[in-house]
């Protein structure tokens, strides 16, 4: 059986030319569709471009996706559980509207294309690497003639195959060498308000770090920033829509730039967002700790349009461990930073991505890490179980650590930063704290986040996008509780 393989540094992902799908009902014109995102902020960055790329074309978005023609699912291939999300929908739409075509795109399509086309209802799987190629092929309903080798072609962009099933046999699959890939699918500018008072602008996709556990480079391709002129004329665009707080992600942020000619680095775009903008509020989302430079750390201290909050990604407080994971930096190095942030910052959010259970973390590792958490200002923790991926160094790695073992560190792991979390928030009783207030309104309370992270439920109905400054009173449900004192 022939077969094509798209190349990755440690195995080879086999793509079948002979896909058989059930065949299911396609519509021969399409006027709806629906996205529905899964992941990190750059896959939500992906999913809103993509509306508006449907949008400009002359689809309508459909309230939800049982009332689309077309529902395109974005999806994440981080953990296996990610993956198994995406499939859960995709059979949860199949049923609930099953006259709908289906479109899977994002990083699960892009690993295993073979896989998604397998799943009933799917009419295409395109990967990554020609996901800016959505909105041609649903608005035209191209299946079978679209050509990844001609058309409109985006220049210096060499897809290594295109392959296609006829709709009667069954899904039609893009997907391409991610590695050659150029686009930056960029956020969308928004031209009014909506209820979202927060938008997401990426500013850079892929990665060049291969950690031995992290499938992302090998599904979103290298490292690509989007050009600072663009940068401030998304923001202007967005502050002239009315937009207050602005967050800018990608998938390694404090690399942006280091591809542009001439070669660019971070804190250049922040002051020229400072500079060249009349931006409230800038928040910077994960930044790798070899990115938080002193200047850097300097920038977001000395600015009072930067919110006090920073995700530093950390995965393991052992040195053994993160060697091999890796990681370019050893804990020290990691702790040094987190201090620095904090002495600059003193009443900052800070964050971090932790993993338990890679392969080969014995107790005394673990225990590192729990002791540098304890040790360290944290405010709050992303706690992740260690999920084999396909194709990963870190997926053939001997001493695989057991389920029940990895579930318990991820429990010790969580309390300790739920109690971390309580002490910060409490150290805020009797004080003020400014906050944007968001859409959310229970009856009786308006949530509002603040310039460092903390969600606070304001007294009172309050219209979203306010600045608000709130006495906080109590520590409820995980949020503090408080009463505007000004607006």
């Amino acid at each position: 059986m022939p077969v094509t393989c798209f190349w990755f540094p440690s195995s080879c992902f086999p793509v079948r030319r002979d896909v058989k799908a059930p065949a299911p009902a396609y519509n021969s014109t399409v006027s709806s569709f629906y996205v529905e995102n899964f992941g990190c902020r750059a896959t939500q960055a992906d999913g809103a471009a993509l509306e508006q790329q449907l949008r400009a074309r002359g689809l309508q978005s459909a309230a939800e996706p049982g009332a689309a023609q077309v529902v395109v699912l974005n999806t994440c291939t981080v953990t296996a559980a990610a993956d198994q999300d995406a499939r859960a929908a995709i059979r949860r739409i199949q049923r609930e509207n099953p006259g709908c075509q289906i479109l899977v795109t994002g990083c699960y399509a892009q690993r295993a294309p073979e896989e998604v086309a397998s799943l009933p209802g799917v009419r295409w799987v395109v990967g990554n690497s020609h996901k800016h190629r959505i909105a041609e092929i649903v608005s035209r309903d191209v299946a079978g003639n679209v050509s990844s080798e001609g058309g409109d072609r985006p220049a210096n962009f060499f897809p290594l195959s295109r392959l296609q099933a006829s709709s009667s046999a069954g899904p039609s699959l893009l997907v391409g060498d991610i590695f050659a890939h150029t686009e930056l699918l960029a956020a969308p500018v928004f031209d009014a308000l909506s209820e979202r008072t927060r938008p997401n602008l990426k500013v850079q996709d892929g990665c060049n770090n291969r950690c031995s556990f992290c499938v992302i480079p090998y599904v979103r391709g290298r490292s690509r920033s989007l050009p600072w002129g663009e940068v401030i004329g998304q923001v202007n665009h967005l502050v002239a829509a009315g937009y207050r707080e602005v967050v800018i992600s990608g998938i390694n942020l404090g690399r942006w730039g280091r591809d542009l000619r001439p070669q660019l680095r971070f804190p250049a775009m922040v002051r020229e967002i400072l500079q060249q903008t009349e931006l409230e509020r800038l928040r910077l989302s994960s930044i790798e700790p070899m990115d938080w430079s002193d200047e850097l750390i300097g920038l977001a201290a000395e600015s009072t349009r930067i919110a006090k909050h920073a995700h530093v990604p950390m995965q393991s407080g052992s040195d053994r461990i993160l060697r091999r994971m890796h990681r370019k930096y050893r804990p020290w190095h990691y702790a040094q930073r987190l201090q620095k942030i904090r002495q600059a910052m003193p009443a900052a959010a800070i964050g971090a991505d932790v993993m338990v259970g890679f392969p080969g973390e014995s107790e005394a590792d673990f225990e590192q890490t729990r002791a540098l958490v304890e040790e360290l200002p944290f405010t709050y923790l992303h706690v992740f179980t260690y999920s084999a991926r396909p194709g990963t160094p870190a997926a053939s790695l001997p001493e695989q650590v057991p389920p029940p073992v990895a579930h318990e560190r991820n429990r010790v792991l969580r309390e300790l930063a739920a109690r971390k979390k309580l002490a910060f928030q409490r150290s805020f009783l009797g004080k003020e704290l400014q906050a944007i207030t968001l859409s959310r309104y229970d009856g009786e309370h308006t949530e509002a986040l603040a310039d460092n992270y903390l969600k606070l439920q304001v007294a009172g109905r309050h219209a979203p996008n306010q600045w608000v400054t709130a006495h906080i009173e109590n520590v409820s449900g995980g949020e503090l509780l408080g009463s505007v004192v000004s607006v």
